[in-house]
């Protein structure tokens, strides 16, 4: 990035875009709230991920973003689910792995001792951020099993959305290049319609790329909407 060009300039949408912009109008009947990782080690400064993501959560506002987005999708009373990432200590004896794969499982990135036990659960990376900790842990937020490396084919996510006949889904959390991108491609195969919240979602930013600007190209082509925490706010009948 040249000293002329800033980060927002990078991201913002194009003058002459070359393709159509999504209509995507919410049935908040049919409509859920998908937080991907969001938990301490994606989002906090005491996260194992903070120096590489931390400039990009920071810059978007990820965490009081993702707040606003809790809070109305509360209000709003539609669905809420939480897609997390865990690992267990067998998931550290894989035979091979992509980079970020081997990243995680070196800074030992969402950690648990295992599926049956919270020993050392509350407050390490793994758990989720305590601001949003009311809206997660109400008893009516679904909370899906973990899902393992980026996409949500080894999680329930699907079924449990499928279960409350939803077919409409705004998505947002950590990380945008990676389980952000990727839930969306399986949801988009699985005949759904998404909505990703640009400023509600952040990136690693490494000398191999801006995860952000990777992601957002990509939303640009394929979500059916791409819309900031103030729109989605908006498009569930809540003040942004």
């Amino acid at each position: 990035m040249s000293s002329q060009t800033t980060s927002k300039d990078l991201y913002a949408d194009p003058v002459n875009p070359a393709l159509p912009k999504g209509d995507m109008e919410l049935d908040l009947s049919r409509t859920a709230l998908v937080v991907i990782d969001p938990q301490i080690d994606a989002l906090s400064p005491e996260g194992v991920a903070w120096p590489v993501v931390g400039e990009s959560v920071t810059e978007h506002q990820v965490v009081p973003n993702l707040l606003r987005l809790f809070t109305g999708a509360k209000a709003a009373g539609i669905v809420v689910a939480v897609s997390p990432h865990y690992y267990y200590c067998w998931d550290h004896h894989w035979r091979f792995g992509g980079p970020l794969e081997h990243f995680q499982h070196k800074v030992g990135a969402f950690d648990r001792k295992g599926p049956y036990t919270v020993e050392g659960f509350r407050a390490s990376g793994a758990d989720f951020m305590p601001e949003f900790k009311p809206f997660i842990e109400d008893g009516k937020t679904i909370i899906c099993s973990p899902h393992k490396l980026y996409g949500p084919q080894a999680n329930d996510l699907k079924l449990q959305l499928g279960k409350q006949r939803i077919d409409q889904v705004i998505l947002a959390g950590m990380l945008a290049n990676m389980c952000v991108e990727s839930h969306l491609r399986d949801l988009l195969e699985s005949g759904y319609e998404v909505a990703v919240v640009r400023d509600a979602v952040g990136a690693p930013k490494v000398p191999e790329g801006d995860g952000y600007l990777a992601a957002l190209i990509n939303f640009r082509y394929m979500a059916n909407a791409v819309w900031t925490t103030s729109q989605a706010l908006a498009k569930m009948g809540q003040a942004g």
